[in-house]
């Protein structure tokens, strides 16, 4: 028998980030040194106090709430309440399977184009294809750190008329580490409100801020159409526990009590322990803060590290300000890479991949144009209970010690920096 399949998910492939986990992963286990720069997973093991929470808790069998254990609903809101100043009651807030179902559900249930600045994470179009959604990118500067401007938001918005329109905004960026200003988000507001966009925040990076400043949000500026999502995978290092949180102002009341209903009709709930895991998290952040901050500290020398050694390999790249990525381009090497056939970003990361062993994701995943040489870089293939373990702090890293702790990293650099030099 030959199923018939909905049509709009004939389009669709493996996620871009999943498929080269898979793939680097395949080439490891067959003897091959690969460079696994290619999947944004945190290298750290989970807290402890969420550990023990959830073995303290694997009898909880009983179906909650649809939105998610009020408790814990509670604690989310008290959490961004005192950690970024945001005006979320518990009745708020709904629990999820994860950020990236939520968002899925939120694009689905809302009307309108979705605007994506590019470059950015690889599964908001797909996702707002399986809707049969119109997606349009807004293409970014690197001479602005590619994050999104006011001006080109606006041309976009204007283009499209008097429908409503959907913008998610990721930041901190994958897969630039953008970070955004205060100012900039002030401006974006401005255009959101004009336009009436209803904004979605994807806001799963928030703790891994590198800068000084504090976190921007369109949240604190356009609070009454901005939706905030965020979750357990990346601060807490526990992306398997798939668990996500998505704040909902009252003034979008219609989009959580469709939420609800979908929910109800789906997942039902998300599974009982690991919610009482999470509740461990946001209720006694206290415990785990020195651990944010630490694995904090570990993402931006590693950040930095690979940002000076593009930059001296003659790549163009800006420096990331947070998360866990970094978007070098290989437009200073175009003619070289022509004379060896390579005209598209694909190419290019199929014969890093080969020749250099090198795993990296082409710009043309994060919705650029298939000849762009922008590729997103993970610098976390390290082995993060070790560097937890030894950790003394981003400025009193030696030599040796960075060698020993991060040795794929450097040696994945290295990798990299002989590639070019052969061109």
């Amino acid at each position: 028998m030959i199923p018939a399949l909905n049509p709009l998910v004939l389009s669709l492939r493996e996620s871009a980030t999943l498929a080269i986990n898979r793939t680097a992963l395949d080439l490891r286990r067959a003897g091959q040194p690969i460079f696994h720069f290619g999947f944004g997973q945190s290298p750290f093991p989970v807290p402890e106090p969420l550990q023990e929470a959830l073995r303290r808790n694997a009898h909880q069998k009983d179906y909650l709430p649809t939105r998610g254990l009020p408790e814990l609903c509670q604690a989310v809101a008290a959490f961004y309440r005192r950690g970024f100043d945001y005006d979320f009651s518990a009745e708020e807030v709904c629990i999820g399977p994860g950020s990236k179902e939520l968002i899925f559900q939120t694009i689905y249930l809302v009307e309108g184009p979705l605007l994506i600045p590019a470059p950015s994470w690889v599964s908001y179009g797909p996702q707002a294809a399986l809707r049969g959604k119109s997606i349009v990118p807004i293409a970014t500067r690197r001479e602005n750190g590619y994050r999104l401007q006011a001006e080109e938001l606006d041309r976009a918005c204007h283009g499209l008329g008097q429908c409503q329109k959907v913008l998610i905004l990721n930041n901190p960026n994958n897969p630039t580490g953008a970070f955004y200003r205060r100012q900039e988000m002030e401006d974006l507001a401005e255009i959101c409100r004009a336009y009436q966009v209803l904004v979605i925040s994807d806001e799963i990076y928030a703790m891994l801020n590198f800068t000084d400043r504090p976190h921007s949000s369109m949240a604190h500026f356009y609070p009454e159409g901005t939706i905030v999502s965020a979750g357990l995978s990346k601060s807490f290092a526990a992306g398997g526990y798939r668990l996500g949180v998505l704040l909902v102002p009252k003034s979008l009341q219609l989009v959580l009590e469709a939420l609800q209903s979908v929910i109800s009709e789906t997942f039902s709930a998300v599974s009982a322990p690991i919610q009482y895991a999470a509740l461990e998290a946001y209720g006694n952040f206290d415990a785990i803060r020195p651990f944010v901050a630490k694995t904090s500290d570990i993402h931006h020398y590693v950040c930095d590290y690979v940002y000076r050694r593009l930059i001296a390999m003659g790549l163009n790249c800006p420096r990331p300000e947070g998360a866990f990525y970094l978007f070098p381009d290989f437009q200073n090497q175009r003619e070289q890479l022509r004379c060896k056939g390579i005209l598209t970003g694909q190419r290019l990361c199929e014969d890093l991949l080969q020749e250099a062993h090198v795993a990296l994701l082409p710009g043309g995943d994060f919705y650029l144009a298939a000849t762009a040489l922008g590729a997103r870089l993970a610098p976390v293939d390290y082995d993060g209970s070790a560097a937890l373990a030894a950790w003394p702090g981003k400025e009193a890293v030696t030599e040796g010690m960075a060698r020993q702790l991060f040795p794929r990293i450097i040696e994945g650099c290295d990798r990299l920096a002989d590639y070019l030099s052969a061109l």
